[in-house]
């Protein structure tokens, strides 16, 4: 029983690379990918959509081919996942598995880093950057807005691409809202799921998410926020230039779901469906082959920066916090700072009651 045992331990894997060499859609000018971080579901997911041709989301031009689990002991979602998403990437896709990001990097054209928390990123980009390989980020970045700040500008003087982003960016629905009206959104609210991440602000972890579709609707710009927050629940308040605002609802506890709702000029828009990974998977292997990354450093930035200011409001019992400060704080050089958020903007010229409903005070 042994013996057999130990053949078919050596016999999937092999079988599982033979299939993946044989595969008509990997193609000798595919890119070479190569995972840092096998402890959550994304690892899976990206793998099946590069690696298997059968699959109906399949996604050409580029192919998994090695990874490093990496893995957080001290974190119960890391660790309980990392042995199932290993043995799935290995035995079902062919990928080889090594133990270091440094041999990951040594045969691969670009680099997905995957890993589930934020506080070995900054390490693990080290190591990417000196290899000189274009990565995508997932969420969240890293677990501090000074370790994201740190990890863009070692980029940037090693000009090496990067880029991060939620998936929702590209989500059908969310984009509907976004383009619904030629000017800019006067308002938006975006609710969505905020799991919280032990080690992390709380809202970097699962909160990246809602927040993004916010900046997907609302576009670069918040000057300040404010937080309300309760056990179930957080509301964040941004301050964008020219008065407009956009509210993220972060559910902590209860039902949840993700929506955006974008109030304009002549209509208001309500997000209508969701999405997967496959459009933003897409935009990384267009990322890969280009290297132009379609979120720039300082969009993300920002979100992250939303996100601290958040927190540190919060802990100030929800009074504004301003992005420059937070920013400032963490580092970011002056090129990269946010307007002064501490003057407030002009109000707007009455208007004129659009016809049909009554005017203030009419009864």
């Amino acid at each position: 029983m042994r013996l057999l045992r130990r053949l078919r331990d050596l016999l999937i894997p092999a079988v599982g690379c033979l299939a993946a060499l044989l595969s008509p859609s990997l193609m000798a000018d595919d890119l070479r990918i190569g995972i840092i971080g096998l402890d959550t579901s994304h690892s899976e997911q990206f793998t099946l959509r590069l690696n298997d041709p059968a699959n109906p989301n399949h996604i050409p031009g580029a192919r998994v081919v090695v990874a490093f689990p990496g893995g957080s002991p001290d974190i119960e979602e890391s660790k309980s996942r990392i042995e199932g998403f290993t043995a799935t990437v290995r035995d079902k896709f062919g990928v080889r598995i090594v133990a270091s990001v440094e041999e990951v990097c040594k045969d691969v054209d670009a680099v997905l880093l995957l890993s589930l928390e934020g506080r070995p990123r900054l390490e693990q980009m080290r190591k990417i950057i000196a290899a000189g390989k274009p990565v995508f980020m997932d969420k969240p970045v890293a677990a501090s807005l000074k370790d994201v700040v740190e990890i863009y500008e070692l980029a940037a003087a090693a000009q090496v691409p990067v880029f991060s982003a939620s998936a929702v960016r590209w989500y059908p629905g969310v984009l509907e809202v976004a383009n619904a009206e030629p000017t800019p959104a006067r308002g938006v609210i975006s609710y969505g799921p905020a799991h919280v991440l032990p080690h992390h602000p709380d809202l970097f972890f699962y909160g990246v998410h809602p927040t993004e579709s916010l900046f997907t609707v609302m576009g670069s710009g918040c000057l300040s926020v404010t937080r309300t927050t309760t056990p179930s629940e957080s509301v964040v308040t941004g301050l964008w230039s020219e008065g407009r605002t956009g509210t993220l609802v972060a559910i902590h506890e209860g039902a949840m779901s993700y929506k955006v709702i974008r109030f304009g000029d002549t209509q208001i828009t309500e997000q209508k469906s969701e999405g997967d990974y496959t459009p933003m998977l897409r935009e990384i292997v267009k990322f890969f082959q280009t290297k132009l990354a379609p979120v720039t450093p300082r969009q993300t930035m920002e979100i992250y920066a939303f996100m601290a200011a958040a927190e540190e409001s919060k802990h100030r019992d929800g009074a504004r916090v301003t992005l420059r400060e937070v920013m400032v704080k963490a580092g970011a050089p002056e090129a990269w700072l946010p307007e002064d958020g501490t003057a407030k903007p002009k109000p707007s010229s009455p208007k004129s009651v659009p016809k049909g409903l009554p005017k203030p005070g009419a009864s």
